[in-house]
């Protein structure tokens, strides 16, 4: 089930809402627990399973961690529940991708698995790692109640695409959060905003990238009309989901991190990642490049923690090699920026704009591939390889018919709206507010009760 959906939008969301807060206190996060799980089995019946095992092995191991905190059996059982969700991520997410691989360095035909992906598990896999970590650490109690620790897990607002939700953050709200129609209103408020992103944005500019992989009339300047799409789509899809998931958790209590800080007025590389993506980045740094020594080690190591993350971040965005050789792609822009570039952009006003527009672009062609091939075709359309022409009569009509849209999508991915909207007199926005949030609710429902193209972007993940 998806949260762009008419049977979650209008079934599954009013009736848990309606639940949630009919029952008592102490039985609010059961009520979540089971929506939850439904919510998941609802497209994923036989994996909910999956995540159930996943829940109760590491209550028991949660548990088993801070009971011989201090002691070599606290790490041993870190050890096995890092072992098991790791293994369960490998299993489904990557078993296929190292067959393939040894096949071809073998000369082997080991067969192929063909397992599907369960949905969402490369979150929830980093969410139940940052809680025993936490525990081993000592920085969070374990949770003695699996219902609640279950609820952490399986929630579903932000179950399917984030953000990563650490327990560190929310193990107080789980106990006592507070619930009032002012932070109800403002998470609806977020929730269509989100909604409106993924459903009238991002589907729409889904429909170019389609075009584009359908064109047999392809040339220089379509092949970036469609890079340039689908970096857009690729943030309002993903803001989008990360806005309705805040505004999902403001519903039921909860307050969840940011996970987009307009990425697109960044003047490098660097500051790019600090606003894309925010929860894994923060996840990657405090679990694995501090651990490793972070920026506090010699020259060679701080080289080998970079690429080392970098690597494991393309890793887990897809198993296939354009997903790492995207990784290291930004590990080497980060390595320039942090020895050589850095005065440089700070220099380098409007051009260090320029500069990361231009190579986070090229990323998205890396990015948008379905394999390493496709990959290095995309970059060669980009940059004229072989005899495609300059221009299409196809670009031209996509330009034509797409180009309103991609000038609001490029404005709405910079802070020009809510600058524009916070000079307007509050009255007046008071007043435009609940009218512009109904239309624009009225708007997504039209599209989605048209069948309008509505993919799921984060099967990949």
């Amino acid at each position: 089930m998806l949260f762009s959906s008419i049977s979650f939008l209008y079934y599954f969301l009013p009736a848990v809402i309606l639940l949630y807060f009919a029952v008592p206190k102490p039985i609010k996060n059961a009520v979540l627990l089971v929506s939850s799980l439904a919510f998941y089995a609802w497209g994923e019946p036989k994996y909910v399973f999956l995540m159930i095992a996943s829940i109760l092995v590491n209550y028991v191991l949660g548990i088993a961690i801070e009971k011989f905190r201090g002691k070599p059996l606290s790490k041993v059982f870190l050890g096995i529940s890092a072992l098991f969700s790791l293994g369960m991520l490998g299993y489904f997410k990557y078993a296929d991708f190292f067959i393939a691989n040894f096949n071809k360095i073998t000369g082997l035909s080991v067969g192929m698995l063909k397992i599907a992906l369960p949905i969402g598990i490369s979150f929830y896999t980093f969410q139940i790692l940052s809680y025993t970590i936490d525990v081993y650490r000592g920085n969070v109690a374990a949770q003695k109640n699996p219902i609640t620790l279950g609820a952490y897990v399986a929630l579903f607002p932000q179950l399917i695409a984030g953000p990563i939700v650490r327990y560190s953050d929310v193990e107080l709200q789980l106990q006592t959060r507070t619930h009032s129609f002012e932070k109800a209103a403002l998470g609806i408020r977020r929730f269509i905003l989100g909604l409106a992103k993924k459903v009238i944005i991002a589907n729409t500019l889904g429909e170019l990238c389609e075009a584009f992989h359908a064109s047999g009339d392809k040339s220089v300047l379509f092949y970036w009309l469609f890079v340039i799409a689908y970096m857009l789509q690729i943030y309002f899809d993903f803001s989008g989901y990360s806005d309705m998931a805040i505004g999902l958790g403001k519903i039921f209590g909860f307050d969840f991190m940011e996970n987009f800080c307009y990425p697109f007025i960044s003047r490098s590389i660097s500051e790019f990642w600090r606003r894309w993506h925010i929860s894994l980045g923060s996840w990657f740094r405090d679990y694995v490049y501090i651990p490793m020594g972070g920026n506090r080690v010699g020259k060679i190591r701080l080289v080998f923690n970079i690429l080392t993350v970098w690597f494991l971040t393309g890793f887990w965005h897809g198993a296939e090699w354009n997903f790492i050789v995207w990784g290291l792609y930004f590990a080497v822009f980060l390595m320039l920026e942090k020895f050589v570039l850095a005065k440089y952009l700070e220099r380098a006003k409007g051009l260090n704009h320029i500069y990361v527009l231009f190579f986070v672009a090229i990323s998205f062609g890396i990015f948008s591939a379905s394999g390493m091939g496709q990959a290095l075709s995309a970059l060669g359309g980009m940059f004229g390889a072989g005899e495609l022409p300059f221009i299409s009569a196809e670009f031209v009509y996509n330009l034509r018919s797409f180009g309103p849209l991609l000038v609001i999508a490029a404005v709405g991915a910079t802070p020009l709206v809510t600058m524009v909207k916070n000079k307007l007199p509050s009255k007046l926005t008071d007043i435009l507010e609940i009218p512009v949030l109904f239309v624009l609710l009225i708007i997504a429902t039209a599209y989605l009760a048209d069948g309008s193209f509505n993919p799921f972007l984060y099967f990949r993940f």
